[in-house]
């Protein structure tokens, strides 16, 4: 590999020479800016800025770019003149066939791709990955501030341990996903799909959840003291020994939830529904309690939380 090489020679990135290599590259292989986008995992637009000279990729997307587009990586170099018709660099037997393959594979469904995506321990803020398919990609311990996802499809993917504050996932299928551990501060998570997803142990401030079904999320050992949940519907979701004073769950529906030794001094569940949740071990104090006017909720909840000392007399039991 000569990344390295490039990176000590400190090339000279003119954004339109780079473009131009880009293109003329990509004419040569005969697939389109969208077909190369999908197969790097952004949007055609930003494929589209590179060859007009608007912005350059940056090193790592520009090793995935030579191995895509079967050139060498000092093609990308000042230095190195754009290679002739019918020949982007030369290239190995081996390194034409794998790229033809590669190729080949931008025709198949998303599903068929499952071209795994290993971004670990990179520095990529305000990348954009928008739109993008990457099953099980592997973001963990990456610099992601400011990043869009919005509306990628990140099934089973895992971003433990980076840092995601902005970051924007609206719209994004995070299905299996692990986002534990991770600093998400100020992140959106507006109409995302969240399923099985794990988000413990991770820095909430400012997050915002907003006309989502969460199935079988967990948000447990959390602070969330800070987070947003508007128009949610939470379904089997774990909140076990998670901090929640003073949010506001007011209209929303929780069904098998576990607030199992969670802190809910001060929460308020107006006009919510409960059924089937779980209070047990949950810390609360009378003087800051939790307020339940309006709400609905099945005889079991209510039970547990005439135990508990909660005032439930503006509740309607189903």
């Amino acid at each position: 590999m000569q990344c390295q090489k490039i990176k000590q020679k400190t090339l000279r990135m003119d954004a339109k020479m780079i473009g131009s290599k880009i293109a003329k590259a990509r004419k040569e292989i005969n697939i389109s800016q969208a077909e190369l986008a999908q197969h790097l995992f952004i949007s055609p637009q930003a494929v589209g800025k590179w060859e007009r000279g608007e912005s350059i990729p940056d090193i790592v997307t520009i090793n995935r770019l030579a191995k895509i587009l079967g050139v060498d990586l000092n093609y990308f170099s000042a230095d190195t003149a754009p290679a002739d018709s019918g020949t982007a660099s030369k290239i190995s037997s081996d390194s034409i066939e794998q790229t033809a393959q590669e190729v080949n594979n931008l025709a198949l469904s998303p599903e068929e791709q499952a071209l795994p995506m290993n971004f670990s321990g990179s520095d990529l803020p305000k990348s954009d990955f928008a739109g993008v398919t990457a099953h099980k990609g592997d973001f963990k311990g990456s610099a992601l501030r400011a990043s869009s996802f919005a509306g990628a499809d990140l099934t089973g993917s895992s971003f433990a341990g980076s840092d995601l504050r902005e970051a924007n996932f609206d719209g994004a299928n995070l299905t299996d996903c692990n986002l534990s551990g991770i600093d998400l501060k100020n992140a959106s998570f507006n109409e995302s799909i969240l399923v099985r997803t794990n988000f413990s142990a991770s820095g909430m401030d400012g997050v915002t959840f907003t006309g989502i079904t969460l199935t079988d999320v967990k948000l447990t050992s959390t602070d969330l003291r800070k987070t947003v949940f508007d128009n949610c519907i939470f379904d089997g979701v774990d909140f076990r020994h998670s901090d929640l004073r003073g949010l506001c769950l007011d209209g929303q529906t929780f069904i098998n939830v576990k607030f199992e030794g969670t802190t809910l001094n001060e929460v308020t569940f107006r006009d919510a529904i409960l059924k089937n949740v779980s209070f047990r071990s949950a810390h609360m104090s009378k003087k800051k309690a939790m307020c339940f006017d309006g709400a609905t909720m099945d005889k079991l909840t209510q039970v547990v939380l005439k135990g508990l000392g909660a005032d439930l007399s503006k509740v309607t039991i189903i």
